[in-house]
């Protein structure tokens, strides 16, 4: 339910006046005696007793009015989204060398397959009418979500995705031919691939720029994402006696490869170097692939005046009545 004049609700707030100022005129007497001492040790009857709560039907008649004149409404509201949505596999790097340390969220040291997965959650919330897929790459391709409309079912699966899942590696060329073949039927109106990795391709069947042409000849758009400093970064090993230790390793990212790929099929490519580059990074993915949506909102409502009105109406005139015939005080 609704109130179509909320404003008349502020005459709420003079009910409590109403209340006590009814109860304050009452109590004045008209009559002065020199002692009521005789008049307390009648007993009174009941219709006295009554009279008291005479003041309460015309404060609960104004709370009823001011509710009637806020013009109650109850209904539903209907809203139809109207969208032509777009195709998009989300392709990760889960390899070894996503578990260096060189990120931070809050201060506190993050390794970079934790914050892809947490800004691809974003990414994916911030959609609408789009039909997202998700899949893991290492060493081989493997599908973890197909294209789909749940994305609660989607931000799970992605959840459960982990390093080491596949055998280690980084096949670039042949997640990407993959991700195009679980595009190529689809009749939606752009479709687009996200992959993120922070190596070179060296496993895999086919080439990084061979899975490129396919995916051009396709009509699918390749938006790269490389993720990493450049040079030293701090990686988690474990010593001689089993302790999870830090040691600086050398790793690099094919730059020049993927943009290459990006540029093949008239994509883009970036490198993120922290957590807030990737969301940007990702922010304006969104904004350069973003669904047109047509939102339509209408409502039906039925008024509910009558049913504060006609009982407000009624309290006022039995307290009118009452108070000058029965219960009728004369000063």
């Amino acid at each position: 339910m609704t109130f179509r004049d909320p404003m008349f609700l502020l005459i709420l707030l003079t009910v409590p006046a109403i209340v006590a100022g009814q109860f304050l005129r009452r109590s004045r007497s008209h009559v002065r005696f020199s002692s009521v001492r005789v008049l307390r040790q009648i007993r009174q009857p009941a219709s006295v007793k009554v009279r008291r709560f005479i003041p309460v039907f015309a404060a609960s008649a104004v709370a009823l009015f001011s509710l009637a004149l806020a013009r109650p409404q109850k209904g539903t509201e209907y809203t139809t989204i109207t969208t032509e949505g777009i195709d998009i596999e989300l392709v990760i790097d889960v390899s070894g060398s996503m578990r260096a340390l060189d990120f931070e969220i809050d201060g506190q040291r993050r390794d970079r397959f934790y914050v892809a997965k947490e800004v691809l959650k974003d990414f994916i919330e911030g959609r609408i009418g789009d039909r997202i897929g998700l899949m893991v790459f290492a060493g081989l391709p493997y599908t973890q979500c197909p294209l789909t409309l749940d994305y609660g079912a989607l931000i799970s699966l992605l959840d459960r995705a982990k390093i080491g899942m596949v055998q280690d590696g980084t096949a670039i060329g042949s997640a990407i031919g993959t991700a195009a073949m679980r595009l190529k039927d689809s009749k939606a109106k752009s479709r687009i691939i996200i992959l993120l990795t922070d190596g070179i391709n060296n496993a895999g069947k086919v080439s990084p720029d061979t899975a490129a042409d396919l995916t051009r000849d396709l009509g699918i758009k390749i938006y790269a994402v490389g993720v990493g400093r450049r040079g030293v970064v701090p990686y988690p090993t474990r010593d001689f006696f089993g302790n999870i230790v830090l040691r600086d390793v050398l790793l690099s990212v094919d730059d020049e490869g993927l943009t290459r790929i990006a540029e093949t099929t008239g994509g883009k490519y970036w490198r993120a170097t922290d957590s807030d580059a990737l969301r940007q990074i990702y922010a304006e993915i969104d904004t350069l692939e973003k669904t047109e949506a047509k939102v339509e909102k209408y409502a039906q409502y039925s008024e509910m005046f009558s049913y504060f009105a006609v009982p407000g109406l009624a309290l006022l005139v039995v307290g009118v009545v009452l108070e000058n015939t029965r219960f009728a005080r004369i000063p």
